[in-house]
C-alpha cells in the first residue's frame, strides 16, 4: 500500500525534529506545511520539497491523510476541529488540547467523523520504556505495588525566549507542560489511573525571560506551578507524583516502580533511550530494543499510519491521551477542592512495540 499524506500544522521549533524523521520513518510522505507566520512555513519547506501552504489550502489536498498539529496547546482544539471537519485524521503534539472538555469534545467529533487522533507523546514506545514493559510483563519485579514519578525544575524561562504558554491559564503549568510523558509511560506499564488526590501550589506571581530579545522581561503566573499528588491505578498500584518548575535541583529519578518481588528504576520519559535498573540482584538490564538510540519523535505517527494500512488500533491514541489529560485535569482539580477525583475516562494499555515498524 501507498505512503500515507501528512499535512504539518505549526512549524515551531518542535517541528524540526518530526520534519526529520518523517523523512526517516516507514510509511509518511510528507505533502505541505503551514503556519499563521508565512515566513515559518516557508522556512520548515525549505529543503523538504514541499509546498507551504495558508491551513485552508493544506485541508483542502485529497493527497493528504492525516495532519500533525503542532500548534500550542491553546490552538490544538481550534486547529483540531478543523482537521476533522476537512475529514483528515489528527496527530497532535501534547497535550490533547488546553483543557479536557475541548479534547473530549475533539474525541466526540472523530468518532462521529469515523476518523483517527494520535497524540504525543510517544516516547513509551522509545527501546528505554518498552524494555522497562518487556521486563514488567515477564514477572521480573513481580506484582506492581507503588512508584515514583519525578520532574522538578527550575522554570523554562531559563531557556524559552518565549515561555508565556507555560505559565497561561489554560495550558500552562509544569503538570499540562510535562505531565503526559510521565503519566504516558505510567499507564504504558500500570495500566489507566482510577482516582486522584492532590495539592498544589504557586510560589511566585511573575517569571523573569533570561535569554533572547526579551531577556529581563516579565511574564505573569496565571497557574500553580508545584504540584504533588498520588495516583490510583485500576491495578491496584499507588504512584507519588512530583511535578514543578519550583526547584533548584533534586536528587529523584524520573520514574521507579516497585513490585512484590523488586524494583525498577526506569529512563527519562521525556526520551527514546536510556536504560533500566532493576533492585534485586541482578545487573542493569540496558535498553536494547527497536528504537533504543536518539530521538524518534514521530514514532507514533508512523505507527498510526501504519494501522490505518493494517486496520487495527494505533498506540498512541486518542483515548489515551484523553484519559491523560483528565488525570491532568483531575489533579489540578483535588488540588483545588482538597477532594480525591474520581476518573471517569477509559483507555486500554497500549499494545508493546516489539519490533521496528515496515
Amino acid at each position: 500500500m501507498s505512503d500515507i499524506g501528512i499535512g504539518l500544522i505549526g512549524c515551531g521549533v518542535i517541528s524540526g525534529i518530526y520534519l526529520e524523521n518523517i523523512a526517516r520513518l516507514p510509511g509518511l510522505a510528507l505533502r505541505a506545511v503551514a503556519d499563521a507566520k508565512r515566513e515559518a512555513a516557508e522556512a520548515a519547506a525549505a529543503g523538504q520539497g514541499v509546498p507551504a501552504l495558508p491551513v485552508e489550502a493544506l485541508l483542502a489536498r485529497d493527497d493528504i491523510d492525516i495532519v500533525l498539529n503542532l500548534t500550542i496547546p491553546a490552538a490544538h482544539a481550534p486547529v483540531g476541529r478543523q482537521v476533522l471537519e476537512a475529514g483528515k485524521h489528527l496527530y497532535l503534539e501534547k497535550p490533547l488540547s488546553a483543557t479536557f472538555a475541548e479534547a473530549r469534545g475533539l474525541a466526540d467529533l472523530a468518532a462521529e467523523r469515523g476518523l483517527r487522533i494520535g497524540c504525543a507523546p510517544d516516547t513509551f514506545l522509545g527501546g528505554g520504556h518498552q524494555t522497562a514493559r518487556a521486563l514488567l510483563d515477564g514477572g521480573r519485579i513481580g506484582t506492581p505495588i507503588g512508584g515514583t514519578a519525578t520532574m522538578m525544575v527550575a522554570g523554562h524561562e531559563r531557556w524559552h525566549p518565549n515561555p508565556d504558554f507555560y505559565y497561561s491559564d489554560p495550558g500552562g503549568g509544569a503538570l499540562m507542560d510535562m505531565g503526559p510523558y510521565y503519566l504516558t509511560a505510567l499507564i504504558n506499564l500500570l495500566g489507566p489511573v482510577r482516582e486522584v488526590a492532590a495539592l498544589s501550589s504557586r510560589p511566585r506571581d511573575e517569571r523573569r525571560i533570561a535569554t533572547g530579545e526579551r531577556a529581563g522581561k516579565t511574564v505573569p503566573v496565571e497557574v500553580d506551578t508545584h504540584v504533588l499528588g498520588v495516583l490510583a491505578f485500576e491495578s491496584g498500584a499507588l504512584v507519588q507524583i512530583a511535578m514543578s518548575f519550583d526547584v533548584i535541583g533534586h536528587w529523584h529519578s524520573p520514574l521507579e516502580i516497585y513490585g512484590t518481588d523488586g524494583s525498577m528504576r526506569l529512563p527519562d520519559p521525556n526520551r527514546f533511550d536510556g536504560r533500566v535498573e532493576l533492585k534485586e540482584g541482578d545487573p542493569v538490564a540496558a535498553a536494547d530494543r527497536a528504537y533504543g538510540e536518539g530521538n524518534w519523535r514521530g514514532l507514533g505517527l508512523a505507527d498510526m499510519a501504519a494501522a490505518i494500512r493494517e486496520d487495527r488500533p494505533h498506540r498512541a491514541s486518542g483515548a489515551l491521551a484523553l484519559h491523560v489529560l483528565e488525570v491532568i485535569d483531575a489533579l489540578h482539580r483535588a488540588a483545588d477542592t482538597k477532594k480525591t477525583i474520581t476518573i471517569e475516562s477509559e483507555c486500554d494499555r497500549p499494545q508493546p512495540l516489539e519490533t521496528e515498524l515496515t
